[in-house]
């Protein structure tokens, strides 16, 4: 089986995680438990999940001239990630992310970019043989949305796949999402982009119409252990995932991300891409963590 290339085009952070037990209330100073720092960001994410899942993937990002950014590429090197398009910006730090984990797995995050809000169409249009050469994209919203546009109209202009996880939760211009091949919202994002709460089985199947409506060719609204939501033409229908005991859903979404392109990238039914990456992401929120909590093919 020949497997199409993944173009991954987002965000490299260093995360810095505190375990609590219950998160503070405003002005509240509460005493933590285990401190841990782990590779991560959005983009970075997905390129591991998709490269430890099987996948041929090429990441696209910008670091900053630190040691938090040199050691973000040589982890992704290390995954077996094609690196060479990964610039430097001088002026701007590595990103990095703050997150508590409560209790009950919960996570609660602040991310300050740095230089990943300085990855410009420029960036892109530098890589132009893997661009030629992918045929799948996937973004998410850490980077600037000019960039996103960009890119989204520009490779779909090209005849490939391009897959948007719109996280964190920001609203889309009718154009960009006239581009995407595939959207991936959770419920929040879903809500955010259609208006609609979703809810239940009824109230899911509304808010993927109407961003169906809008020119996206597939829906898949992600919900958690409730597993996912698809529209698409061939299939409609919810995906069950794994019951399992979670511990910590720090990067749940982007193992999922990462897994869909990969099963699609293998030439699988959406309905099999989608089982695909409920069971991967059912794995890694099992563990602490975003990169380091994300399976390998053979755990599948």
């Amino acid at each position: 089986m020949e497997k199409r290339r993944i173009l991954v085009v987002g965000s490299s952070n260093t995360d810095m995680v505190i375990q609590v037990q219950k998160f503070p209330v405003p002005g509240e100073t509460i005493l933590g438990g285990k401190f841990f720092m782990n590779p991560g960001g959005k983009g970075a994410n997905q390129a591991v999940a998709a490269s430890r899942l099987g996948g041929l993937v090429t990441f696209i990002g910008k670091i900053g001239d630190d040691i938090f950014g040199k050691q973000a590429v040589q982890l992704l090197e290390d995954e077996g990630i094609n690196v060479d398009f990964v610039g430097a910006d001088r002026e701007q730090p590595s990103g990095v992310a703050m997150i508590t984990v409560d209790a009950s797995g919960e996570n609660s995050i602040v991310v300050a970019p740095g230089s990943n809000s300085t990855l410009l169409p420029a960036d892109f249009d530098r890589s132009g043989e893997e661009i030629n050469g992918c045929d799948i994209v996937l973004m998410q919203l850490e980077i600037p949305i000019k960039t996103v546009e960009y890119i989204a109209k520009k490779v779909t202009a090209l005849d490939k796949k391009v897959i948007l996880n719109p996280a964190p939760a920001a609203r889309l211009s009718d154009d960009l999402l006239k581009a995407l091949s595939i959207i991936t919202p959770n419920e929040t994002e879903a809500e955010l982009l259609t208006g609609i709460k979703v809810r239940d089985e009824a109230s899911t199947r509304q808010a993927a119409l109407k961003l169906k409506g809008k020119g996206v060719d597939i829906v898949i609204i992600t919900l958690g252990k409730n597993g996912a939501f698809v529209l698409a033409d061939d299939f409609t229908g919810q995906i069950p995932a794994p019951v399992v005991n979670a511990v910590d859903t720090t990067a749940a979404g982007d193992t999922f991300n990462g897994a869909l392109a990969v099963g699609l990238s293998e030439g699988n039914t959406i309905q099999d891409a989608v089982q695909f990456a409920c069971n991967a992401a059912s794995i890694s929120v099992m563990r602490l963590g975003a990169q380091s909590s994300i399976p390998s093919r053979n755990e599948l």
